[in-house]
């Protein structure tokens, strides 16, 4: 079981160009545009991405497809983008959806 909070998304840029977007309690329709300013018109583009999951207890089918568009933005499979602090829950719908085979799980 997983633990949530506050439904939001956060991001921040490292000195060695990694972006962390952080989201807790659901990632669902209707974030799109909050998740998309996180990583669309930046000064300097990331060479590696983040996905925190820390807290978050639900993704949907929307969010889903919001992490494929992050990575073909990213560059599709030269992406470097890594999912980590997933709950058991949200690992498993990842999983069923085949992510493993695009995303690394930390």
């Amino acid at each position: 079981a997983c633990a949530g909070g506050n439904m939001t998304v956060t991001s921040a840029m490292s000195g060695d160009s990694q972006l962390t977007i952080s989201i807790s309690d659901r990632f669902v329709f209707g974030m799109q545009d909050d998740f998309q300013a996180c990583y669309q018109n930046l000064e300097v583009q990331p060479l590696s991405y983040v996905i925190d999951m820390a807290g978050l207890v639900y993704v949907d089918s929307f969010a889903l497809g919001l992490l494929l568009i992050l990575r073909d933005h990213a560059g599709g499979g030269a992406s470097v983008i890594s999912i980590t602090n997933c709950c058991s829950d949200v690992r498993k719908i990842l999983s069923i959806a085949g992510f493993e085979k695009m995303f690394t799980f930390l």
